[in-house]
């Protein structure tokens, strides 16, 4: 080889591994496996959040959003980040800082006037900085909704009423991973200890085989199990007892095993078509076929166990109540709790003929659910009644979504 070539080889061989080198500092400079946003796509395949930064009044309908109304729910939050030590991390990636991070927005927002729009609109634009959400470098994701069914019931197992609803066992053994891995934050597993070890509770098929009768743990009977396994999905909702008097139940545990939606375990039967998937039709097949209707719910081997809760509103995974339209399920794992998210997106009339409606609109995260997964995930809280069922029960849209961070915060992802 000429020496010219052959310098010319070694230049380039040299630019290539300086260049791999350089990929590896950012990999490791970002994360385990994970390459720096923007400069190379990242590697390995799954999730990879993303943030980008923008400004709060450029954000999509900021102008027309009703702002005090949001003001209320984002000050609920803050009662629960004032309790908390200053060094607290609120979870998810560590992106939303500590609850020390908080306590100057949520002063204040608490000095704020009631009703006020366009000292919200002031209060946001000065207290926050925005940052969109992609995963990987994709900023669109799905966007659903949820809300508080009402099921017929009885304290007592007679008649119709023979579907229990099971409050939590006392030998359910619920584990924050995020206890002992900074790394597991937002995931847990439950079990049972068996000899010391412990092993995977029972599954749908068991609970419903009747591994859990006898011993107690029902809350009441209703008379619906499609009803029963909807409230499992949605987490909380009302049972309206035989002498009219209604009960307010609300998440307690779950048995540990991933959720699957058995909508996709229709589209797979070809019993519907991805695009017609609601809760609507899955409910209407469900009921159209009872004899094939257990052996869909149990493709679904989670299940959750309630307890009855007090108040007006059903309680997220922050301890405090929901808000219609105004309250957002998000991936723990990704997100904390108590931030404020814009949302840019649509959903569905109450009414089935009518065309979608924009959705551009502040919430705040407040829950969380086992099929909301993904950094552009959100599951919306459309509250109780039939108006509600009809929203969220149809909505799987796509849409964009953005934190609202406070500008102490300076997030490098």
């Amino acid at each position: 080889m000429p020496r010219r070539s052959a310098i010319v080889l070694l230049i380039l061989v040299a630019l290539i591994l300086a260049a791999l080198a350089l990929r590896v500092w950012l990999v490791r400079r970002s994360g385990a496996g994970q390459a720096f946003a923007g400069w190379f796509e990242p590697y390995p395949a799954g999730d990879r959040l993303v943030l980008e930064p923008a400004k709060v009044e450029d954000l999509p309908g900021f102008r027309e959003d009703a702002l005090e109304e949001a003001v209320p729910v984002f000050l609920r939050s803050c009662r629960v980040l004032a309790a908390q030590p200053d060094g607290t991390s609120l979870g998810g990636l560590g992106l939303a800082g500590t609850a020390g991070d908080w306590k100057s927005a949520c002063q204040e927002a608490a000095q704020l006037p009631a009703g006020d729009r366009a000292a919200a609109q002031r209060f946001f634009a000065s207290a926050f900085r925005a940052f969109s959400v992609r995963n990987h470098h994709n900023p669109v994701g799905l966007f659903t909704g949820y809300y508080e069914p009402l099921l017929q019931g009885s304290r007592q197992r007679h008649g119709r009423f023979t579907v229990p609803l099971y409050a939590r066992p006392p030998d359910l053994v619920m584990v924050d991973l995020g206890r002992f891995r900074d790394s597991l934050k937002g995931q847990r597993i439950a079990g049972q200890v068996v000899k010391g070890n412990l092993l995977p509770y029972p599954d749908r098929h068991a609970i419903d085989s009747g591994v859990l009768a006898g011993r107690k743990l029902e809350i009441a009977w209703v008379d619906d199990p499609v009803g029963a396994f909807f409230l499992e999905v949605q987490g909380s909702g009302r049972v309206r007892l035989e002498d009219g008097r209604e009960i307010r139940v609300g998440y307690a545990a779950q048995n540990g095993y991933p959720y699957t939606a058995i909508g996709r375990e229709l589209i797979n039967r070809k019993a519907l078509e991805a695009k017609n998937v609601s809760l609507q039709t899955i409910r209407a097949w469900l009921e159209a076929h009872p004899d094939q209707a257990r052996e869909v719910l149990e493709k679904n081997a989670s299940y959750v166990f309630f307890q009855t809760t007090q108040g007006d509103a059903p309680l997220g995974a922050q301890g405090i109540p929901l808000t219609p339209g105004r309250s957002l399920a998000v991936d723990l794992t990704q997100h904390a709790l108590g931030v404020p998210v814009w949302l840019a997106a649509s959903a569905p009339s109450p009414r089935p003929n009518e065309p979608d409606r924009g959705l551009h609109r502040l919430l705040v995260a407040q829950d969380t659910g086992g099929a909301i997964r993904g950094p552009v995930r959100g599951d919306v809280f459309w509250g109780f009644g039939p108006d509600a069922e009809a929203v969220a029960g149809r909505m799987k849209n796509r849409g964009k979504m953005w934190l609202l961070l406070p500008k102490a915060l300076n997030p490098s992802r």
